[in-house]
C-alpha cells in the first residue's frame, strides 16, 4: 500500500484519535458517576450545653446507684430484722374489750395489753422459748412471772386473773416476798418490761 500523503495521514490520524476520545467519553458518560452522600452531621451543640448534659448523666447514674444500695440495704434489713405481728382480737360475739397482740418471731414471744381496773392497763408477755409468762401493771411497782407447761398454756384471761389475784393478796397481807435475784432466766422482752421494778414469782 502506498504511503499516504503527509497532510492526509496526519488528518486521518487526528480524526481517529478524536473518534476514540469521543467514544471513550461516551462510554464514560454512559456509566453513572458514583454518588457521594454527605455524612449526617450532628447539630452544633454549644460547649455549655455539652457540660450540662454530662452533669445530668452523671447525676442520674449516681441516683440509680444510691437507690440500688438503699434497696439492697432494705432487703438485708428485712431479712435479718425480727418479724413482729400486730393484731387486735375481739370476743367471739364482737363485744367486750379488744385485746391487742404483738408477736415476735425472733424471740418467740406474744405481748398482750390488758386492762387492770377501771383506768389502768397492764402488759402480759408469753415467752414461748423460756416457758414463762410475765405480767406488769402500770398501777403497781412490781412484775410477776410464772412458769407454764408448753403442752398446757393458760389462756390470757386465766393468767391475767392469776396475776391480779397475786397482786391483790400482796397488797392486802403486806406479803414481803423476796424479789427474783437472777434475771438471766427472763427473756429479753420480760427483762425490758421489768427493768426498773422488782420481779416476783406468782
Amino acid at each position: 500500500m502506498p504511503p499516504a500523503p503527509a497532510g492526509k495521514g496526519t488528518r486521518s490520524q487526528a480524526a481517529k484519535e478524536n473518534e476514540m476520545d469521543g467514544g471513550s467519553k461516551e462510554a464514560l458518560m454512559e456509566e453513572a458517576p458514583p454518588r457521594y452522600t454527605a455524612s449526617p452531621r450532628l447539630p452544633c451543640i454549644p460547649h455549655q450545653l455539652k457540660c450540662l448534659l454530662i452533669v445530668v448523666v452523671v447525676v442520674v447514674i449516681l441516683v440509680v446507684v444510691i437507690v440500688a444500695f438503699l434497696l439492697l440495704g432494705l432487703h438485708i434489713t428485712e431479712t435479718h430484722a425480727e418479724t413482729v405481728l400486730r393484731m387486735t382480737i375481739h370476743g367471739l360475739d364482737g363485744e367486750g374489750n379488744p385485746q391487742h397482740l404483738s408477736m415476735s418471731k425472733k424471740e418467740r414471744t406474744g405481748t398482750f395489753a390488758v386492762r387492770d381496773g377501771l383506768n389502768a392497763s397492764a402488759v402480759v408477755v408469753y415467752d414461748y422459748s423460756k416457758l414463762l409468762v410475765g405480767y406488769r401493771s402500770w398501777r403497781h411497782r412490781a412484775c410477776y412471772i410464772t412458769r407454764v407447761d408448753k403442752d398446757n398454756m393458760p389462756g390470757l384471761d386465766a393468767i391475767t386473773e392469776t396475776f391480779q389475784r397475786r397482786q391483790a393478796e400482796e397488797k392486802e397481807t403486806g406479803d414481803t416476798a423476796v424479789p427474783l435475784a437472777d434475771r438471766s432466766i427472763l427473756g429479753t422482752t420480760v427483762n425490758i418490761l421489768c427493768s426498773t421494778v422488782p420481779v416476783y414469782w406468782a
